[in-house]
């Protein structure tokens, strides 16, 4: 049986507590290579930070033969609906991660494969014949969509392809099309796997970090709501709340001043080479700061810095993905904010439409 472990340090803060309004982070994950009997991955590094992914691979065709295949990194569906807000980190253009990619040292330019769909149907042409941006998220989008004709929105609408959005900016009601479509998008390329050799790649990008101002599972002096999925998803275990009720107690209040980051990592998707199982398997997590606590599930986790906490296998078997939650100390003069460049920046229309908090499912 697989041994969960979490670990965390004790924190300090005094300032009240904030409102719990929340940004969902979108799940993002590793390589994909068409499926083949001879690749086999011999090791993967994985790193994870809010402020950074890197995988490292290396991987050995065992056959005699070079073998060409499809490699792909699929990016994470992003939903057109301003009642949820989601942490979007870099800015609003196709590669929202900024994901970058090297194979034998040597950077690669892979290609871009998207489309949008609305109640599973792809509609990518229907947005192009009218010059529609994909990415949903942009002031163009909306600009294009104000600009559609009268029987086109109709439709659209009625397809599920576009919402209208009703709202009160204080001068009286307004209202205004906006994105309902799903984007679904994935980078790609052609790999040549040497026979008998080893190909090293290596990956990295900005993730989307989920954050609450506040914590969601704990009122009154106690873990309540939500709290026994939070525990099953990042394994929280006495030393966690050990840690949350010093904090708590810490604070006039009683409340713990403690944000919540959240962050996801595919890990399940990828056992589609030789054995399904990784060689070597190191999983490095950097909290980011000494006085953050940090949970999340693996076996035999040792800490190897003041912020880094890191795991070992062999012959491993990715039987869940990563969950990581990180919870952060604030104060009024450094209160949480939303990720940089989440979803619920643009455009101001959608402030003023009084768009709800989107929570983590």
């Amino acid at each position: 049986m697989r041994t969960l472990l979490a670990v965390s340090v004790l924190t300090l803060s005094v300032a009240p507590a904030l409102a719990n309004d929340s940004t969902a982070e979108l799940g993002t994950g590793g390589l994909i290579l068409s499926r083949s009997d001879v690749i086999w991955m011999e090791k993967e590094n994985l790193s994870i930070s809010m402020d950074k992914v890197t995988v490292d691979y290396v991987f050995r065709n065992q056959s005699d033969q070079d073998v060409e295949t499809i490699v792909a990194f699929p990016m994470p569906d992003i939903e057109a609906n301003e009642y949820v807000s989601v942490g979007i980190p870099q800015g609003t253009g196709d590669n929202f991660l900024g994901f970058t990619v090297t194979v034998d040292g040597k950077p690669v330019k892979p290609e871009l494969e998207h489309k949008a769909v609305a109640v599973g149907i792809d509609v990518s042409k229907d947005l192009t014949a009218h010059n529609v941006p994909f990415f949903p998220f942009t002031e163009a989008a909306y600009a294009a969509l104000e600009k559609l004709p009268e029987g086109v929105a109709v439709d659209w609408q009625n397809r599920g392809i576009i919402q209208i959005i009703e709202y009160d900016d204080g001068s009286g009601m307004k209202a205004h099309r906006s994105p309902y479509w799903q984007l679904k998008s994935a980078y790609w390329w052609k790999a040549t796997f040497p026979a008998q050799k080893q190909v090293k790649v290596a990956h990295e990008y900005q993730p989307s970090v989920g954050g609450t101002a506040g914590i969601t599972f704990f009122f009154d002096g106690e873990f309540g709501g939500n709290y026994e999925n939070y525990k099953l998803k990042y394994c929280i275990d006495r030393n966690v709340e050990r840690a949350i009720l010093k904090a708590a107690k810490a604070n006039p209040d009683g409340y713990p001043q403690l944000t919540e980051a959240r962050l996801s990592y595919v890990l399940t998707t990828g056992g589609n080479w030789a054995t399904g199982t990784i060689g070597d398997f190191m999983l490095t997590v950097d909290k980011g700061r000494p006085d953050a606590i940090v949970s999340f599930c693996g076996t035999g986790v040792k800490k190897i810095g003041p912020t880094t906490f890191q795991m070992k296998a062999t012959d491993y078997y990715p039987e869940r993905d990563v969950d990581v939650l990180i919870l952060q100390p604030y104060s009024f003069d450094a209160p949480a904010q939303a990720p940089k460049g989440s979803a619920g920046d643009v455009p101001a229309a959608r402030k003023a439409a009084g768009r709800k908090a989107g929570a983590e499912q």
